[in-house]
């Protein structure tokens, strides 16, 4: 039997408050890495839940797995308020142990769709680290390209600086 078959298909929906306590370790640990946000260490759930937890007319979402365990999370809006609105922008995280199921790609393309349903013009991600070689595979295998690339931009923790790239998917 296929794998895929035997495992049920991860079920996303809205994250709210409530999810933040489960939320925050797996934020802390990504951060903590050092390979692809450059978001400071040490928040405390709150300072965490200001900065991923969005509000209309963006949106956060979650994944969750059939047990309720959170597998990862995806926010998107607007890249940039009034004149910039008609782009936008999202930001991933997906827990270490469901990294290789899918669930980066299930967040992507419903945050493509909802960007589509919300009449966005195209997404754009401002700093996507050039070293995490999965995320961008996964953008450009989602229609993204790489429109530009800041030289030594982020710190990595394992390769020291290196660059952020620049990605853009038109929608018209």
């Amino acid at each position: 039997m296929c794998e895929s078959r035997s495992t049920p298909m991860p079920r996303l929906r809205e994250m709210t408050e409530a999810d933040v306590a489960d939320f925050a370790p797996l934020f802390r640990e990504i951060v903590a890495a050092g390979e692809t946000y450059a978001y400071p260490e040490g928040l405390s759930d709150a300072q965490i839940a200001a900065l991923w937890l969005e509000r209309p007319p963006a949106r956060t979402i979650v994944a969750e797995d059939e047990d309720a365990t959170l597998l990862g999370s995806a926010k998107m809006g607007p890249n940039r308020p009034g004149r910039g609105a008609h782009i936008g922008t999202a930001s991933f995280m997906v827990a270490a142990a469901a990294r290789g199921r899918g669930i980066g790609r299930l967040l992507a393309e419903e945050m493509i769709d909802w960007h589509r349903r919300e009449g966005y013009a195209g997404i754009q991600f401002n700093a996507v680290v050039e070293t995490n070689t999965a995320a961008v595979r996964l953008w450009q295998d989602l229609g993204f390209t790489i429109v530009g690339t800041v030289p030594a931009a982020f710190e990595s923790a394992s390769r020291g600086r290196v660059g952020l790239h620049v990605m853009f998917l038109d929608l018209t």
